[in-house]
């Protein structure tokens, strides 16, 4: 069982530059046809101040951290019992490309289901920006099968 005395333990804080070439090319690998997000001109013109970070690219951004295993080795998770449960996303404001966010996560709760069988490992992020002002909230799910 997964010691439950995790919870609320800080996992890693990060800071990460957004780069405008990145945005594109996750854009165009996700399949955005939307021209605000590859195209400075576009958003500008849809009253962006530069271009905007598209859906879901937070977790991309979150992946930077030093160490993107950091949860699994502090819980001792065998990797090979995970499953992705959900990802949610709450968006603040709109992030743009030339910011630098900072991406601070946490284990915001360990449960399980079926007698043990299944345990629930859920993580949260909070995004900020140079501020400090929230830009996001990440929250994920990884369920690991004990049986």
């Amino acid at each position: 069982m997964i010691d439950k005395m995790h919870i609320g333990a800080l996992i890693s804080r990060h800071s990460v530059d957004v780069e405008a070439g990145r945005l594109r090319f996750f854009a165009k690998a996700t399949g955005q046809a939307d021209a605000r997000y590859t195209d400075l001109a576009a958003a500008e013109a849809a009253g962006y101040p530069g271009l905007p970070v598209p859906p879901t690219f937070l977790f991309c951004l979150e992946m930077e951290s030093p160490n993107p295993r950091a949860m699994i080795e502090r819980l001792n998770i065998d990797i090979g019992k995970v499953l992705h449960g959900q990802q949610h996303f709450e968006y603040h404001r709109m992030a743009y490309a030339g910011e630098r966010l900072t991406f601070e996560t946490r284990v915001a709760d360990i449960y399980d289901k079926k007698g043990g069988a299944l345990e629930f490992v859920v993580r949260e992020t909070r995004v900020t920006d140079a501020k400090g002002d929230p830009v996001a909230d990440l929250r994920s799910t990884i369920v690991v099968r004990n049986s």
